[in-house]
């Protein structure tokens, strides 16, 4: 009896739909069985469709191994998966790695060196998709920083779907600010001329001594705090503007009665203000965050983070990211339990803290002399680099 085999052709459309649903880490694996599904799975559409499906949030995050003096840049779920090692820095000193700033699936950070000398600053910047394990070095364009001081700021406009890299240059001697900007779509670096907000001088940003400044880009503006007057200095990537949004009223009444600088945190896709006071959350066991909940009409909302004693106890607990709609991560730099890294997520309706383990598993062992610098929040896209 003569057998006969049909092959059941399923169109593209079909396939695109059905794998655009699955986790990122297993389309990575389909990837790599031949050249068609390499070609068919990276292509535009597939990365369209794949970015309007439900994505999971992981935590970037910075260690520093200070007996090797090693960065090792590891990424973890917040699902309960081990934690993936996704890349390490040679001869890294603790203070050299800046902020990670995360914005649609992409992280970048500046690696930066400072010498005795004036003229031995330089600077690498780095934008890793951790989902995929891509990792794109920036071209250098770094001004004179002899006479000058600047950072780094991350940005996405959202109307072109473009993330982009800010280098702000306080230049002492003109008294005026440059600003360079690195765009992901074409690869290319380029000067703009901006003029200040009315009544706004230079002098009123605030600038790291590690390149980093205090922001978060909303709404294709990039944000960034002014720590004199603690108004918000906004830089719109769709006009190339500067605008000013004055400070809740909370804040300036607070900071009368505060030793500590406020930060800016994003909750919600909202801006937020947040003082890191270590005696009010000891005090008070709690926290004040301001958050911009209509940003049209700047209309600010006081929300009040009670914690538990069990945390409080750890260490002072700060707010680094927000998970989604309803939840915020918070992290205290408390010692290592085990193997173990300890992060806590508040729900803002219940009012809630639950605590979530990261482990390393057996690939990547922690270590006693692993500091965890810096901590955010990614949302897991396939974004190409």
């Amino acid at each position: 009896m003569e057998t006969l085999e049909a092959e059941i052709l399923i169109p593209t459309e079909i396939m695109e739909d059905i794998f655009s649903r699955l986790p990122i880490k297993s389309i990575l694996r389909f990837r790599s069985l031949s050249k068609p599904w390499l070609l068919r799975l990276s292509s535009p559409s597939f990365t369209k469709l794949h970015s309007t499906r439900p994505h999971r949030t992981s935590l970037f995050i910075s260690a520093h191994d200070r007996s090797a003096r090693k960065q090792h840049l590891l990424s973890a779920p917040l699902d309960g998966e081990p934690v993936t090692h996704l890349m390490t820095l040679d001869y890294v000193d603790y203070y050299d790695i800046t902020e990670a700033q995360h914005l649609n699936g992409l992280v970048c950070f500046a690696l930066v060196k400072y010498c005795s000398g004036d003229d031995c600053y330089y600077a690498q910047i780095f934008v890793v998709n951790p989902s995929t394990h891509n990792i794109f070095k920036l071209p250098e364009q770094v001004p004179d920083f002899s006479n000058s001081r600047g950072c780094y700021l991350f940005g996405f406009e959202e109307s072109k779907n473009e993330h982009k890299i800010l280098i702000i240059t306080d230049i002492f001697k003109s008294g005026t600010l440059e600003i360079m900007i690195y765009s992901m779509s074409d690869y290319s670096w380029r000067k703009i001329d901006v003029e200040p907000p009315i009544g706004f001088h230079w002098d009123s940003l605030a600038f790291k001594v590690d390149g980093y400044c205090i922001s978060v880009c909303v709404n294709s503006v990039v944000h960034l705090l002014l720590l004199d007057t603690y108004d918000i200095l906004g830089f719109d990537l769709r006009t190339e503007k500067f605008f000013i949004i004055n400070a809740p009223q909370g804040v300036i009444d607070y900071e009368a009665q505060s030793n500590y600088y406020p930060d800016l945190i994003k909750i919600n896709g909202c801006i937020g203000v947040v003082f890191d006071d270590r005696d009010h959350v000891l005090e008070k066991n709690g926290m004040d965050i301001w958050v911009l909940q209509d940003y049209e009409n700047r209309v600010w909302v006081r929300e009040i983070i009670i914690f538990p004693e069990s945390l409080i106890k750890l260490g002072c607990p700060f707010p680094i990211d927000s998970v989604n709609m309803d939840e915020i991560i918070f992290f205290s730099f408390s010692k290592l339990s085990g193997n173990v890294i300890n992060v806590h997520v508040y729900n803002r309706k219940s009012r809630c803290f639950k605590s979530v383990q990261l482990t390393p598993g057996h690939q990547f062992p922690l270590s006693r002399t692993f500091d965890f610098g810096h901590i955010s929040c990614y949302v897991e896209r396939m974004v190409p680099l």
